[in-house]
């Protein structure tokens, strides 16, 4: 039995779901298609940029259940089950700003805005973990994401104040953090 090119392609599809910025997605994909190809394709999430689709520039970083992963090198099908958190997914709300994103905005961590996707998912990513990082933390942590236009410098910044203005939003009440 002979498949024509359509009927073979629909037996390579692989049905998957997955939860992205915490709404149940459920498509039909081929199994070599990039879990970025797949937000920005499929999903219409654009915020994830397609950079070097090697894995070198960070701009496709997203969270992967809980940990940030470049999203060129993972394919959709390894995604199926798994919680995936976008840039989108940063905000409070589609009309807000989380506290990081404010931050990157009120210290210029951005020119081009290329590399701002994957550089606030490995921010998030940080602060997830340590609300008190150093500069060499923070370096750390964005090191692996590549910009062209700031260097780095503002980026540090906003990552430092968005790290303080949420200790300060996580102090108990009554403690040296509330302002007077």
């Amino acid at each position: 039995m002979t498949l024509s090119p359509g009927e073979a392609e629909a037996m390579s599809l692989h049905e998957i779901t997955v939860m992205v910025n915490g709404t149940v997605h459920t498509a039909r994909v081929q199994a070599r298609l990039t879990l970025v190809d797949f937000l920005r394709e499929v999903l219409m999430l654009t915020g994830t940029h397609t950079g070097c689709e090697h894995g070198v520039c960070g701009a496709c970083t997203v969270m992967l259940d809980g940990s940030s992963v470049r999203s060129c090198l993972v394919f959709a099908v390894q995604a199926a089950g798994s919680q995936v958190l976008t840039v989108e997914g940063l905000a409070p709300d589609p009309e807000g700003m989380s506290v990081l994103q404010d931050s990157f905005c009120e210290l210029h961590g951005l020119q081009c805005g290329f590399c701002t996707p994957g550089m606030l998912i490995a921010a998030h990513d940080l602060l997830q973990h340590n609300l008190a990082p150093t500069e060499e933390d923070i370096r750390e942590a964005i090191g692996g994401n590549l910009c062209r236009c700031t260097g780095y410098k503002q980026i540090v910044d906003a990552v430092a104040l968005a790290a303080e203005r949420l200790s300060r939003a996580n102090a108990p009440k009554g403690s040296a953090g509330d302002a007077a």
